[in-house]
C-alpha cells in the first residue's frame, strides 16, 4: 500500500505520514523543504519499518503533477491514498499582502489541489478504489478579516471536495475533506505560552491525534471531518456574528499591528 502526501516535511503533514505508516503505508513524501523532509523520510522509515520516498516540489510550478506521476512511475509505486496537505497562511489585510504571496495562495490551495485531486481521482476510477483527503478549515464558514485569502481558498477547496466525493463515490473512490479548527502547529505563528495555554484548555488540538484520527475517518469512508464539538459550535456562532462584531475584530486585532504579510 502506498500513501502520497504533500506538505510532508512537518507539522500535520508528517502526523499523515506518521498515522499512514503506522498501518504500514509506504509513504511518498512531498514538500518544498528539502532537508528537513529528508531527515523525516529517513526518520519515519527506521520507526515504522516502511519505505518513505521524499520529493522535494514545489507544487505551484505548472508541471508539479507530471513531476509527481513520473516519480510515481519510476519508483513502479501504485498509490493508494492522497493527502492534499500542503498549504500556506497570511495574517494581514489582503491590500497588504504581496502579490506574489496572494498568487501563492491560488496557485497552492486552488490550482495545485483541483489538478492533483483530478488526476489521482482519474486514476483511481480505473481501479475502482482509492482515497483523497483535501485539507481545508474551519475558516472556511468564516469571512473574517485578516485572513480572507486563507478562508476563501480553503472555502473553495471545502465545495470542490464534497462535490467531488459525490461523484466519485459509484466508483468506489472516497474523497473526505477535513476542516480543522485549531491545531498546534506553526502555521499560525502562535507563541508557545499561549500554544500551552490553549492546550490545556483544548481550544486547540495536538496534530498527531487529529491526523490519526482524519487517517480513521478517511478510510471508513467518511465525507468530511471537522475536529471536536466545540469547533462544530463554532461554526453555527460565528456564522452568525453581525459585522460589528467582525469589525471590533478587525480594529483590536488587525490595526494594532497583529498582522504581518
Amino acid at each position: 500500500m502506498v500513501a502520497v502526501v504533500t506538505g510532508a516535511s512537518g507539522g500535520i503533514g508528517l502526523e499523515f505520514c506518521k498515522a499512514l505508516a503506522a498501518r504500514n503505508y509506504d509513504i511518498v513524501m512531498i514538500s518544498i523543504d528539502d532537508e528537513p523532509l529528508h531527515v523525516a523520510a529517513v526518520a519515519i522509515a527506521e520507526s515504522y519499518g516502511v519505505r518513505t520516498y521524499p520529493m522535494t516540489l514545489n507544487l505551484c510550478m505548472e508541471d508539479a503533477v507530471d513531476r509527481i506521476f513520473a516519480y510515481l512511475e519510476n519508483f513502479n509505486l501504485a498509490p493508494d491514498v492522497l493527502v492534499n496537505n500542503a498549504g500556506i497562511f497570511s495574517f494581514a489585510p489582503v491590500c497588504d499582502i504581496p502579490e506574489g504571496k496572494v498568487e501563492a495562495f491560488i496557485d497552492l490551495h486552488v490550482r495545485a489541489t483541483t489538478v492533483l485531486s483530478l488526476r489521482f481521482a482519474r486514476y483511481f476510477r480505473k481501479r475502482k478504489k482509492g482515497y483523497i483527503l483535501n485539507m481545508s478549515s474551519m475558516s472556511c464558514w468564516m469571512p473574517m478579516p485578516g485572513i480572507a485569502m486563507y478562508s476563501s481558498t480553503k472555502a473553495y477547496i471545502r465545495a470542490f471536495s464534497r462535490a467531488l466525493a459525490y461523484e466519485m463515490k459509484d466508483y468506489g473512490v472516497r474523497v473526505m475533506v477535513a476542516c480543522p479548527g485549531g491545531i498546534a502547529t506553526n502555521l499560525f505563528g502562535l507563541p508557545d505560552n499561549l500554544k500551552r495555554l490553549a492546550l490545556k484548555l483544548h481550544a486547540i488540538e495536538r496534530p498527531e491525534r487529529f491526523a490519526r484520527k482524519a487517517v480513521e475517518r478517511l478510510l471508513r469512508g467518511r465525507q468530511q471531518y471537522i475536529n471536536g464539538a466545540i469547533n462544530r459550535l463554532a461554526i453555527l456562532f460565528v456564522g452568525m456574528m453581525p459585522t460589528p462584531v467582525r469589525m471590533l475584530v478587525k480594529h483590536r486585532m488587525l490595526d494594532r499591528g497583529i498582522s504581518k504579510p
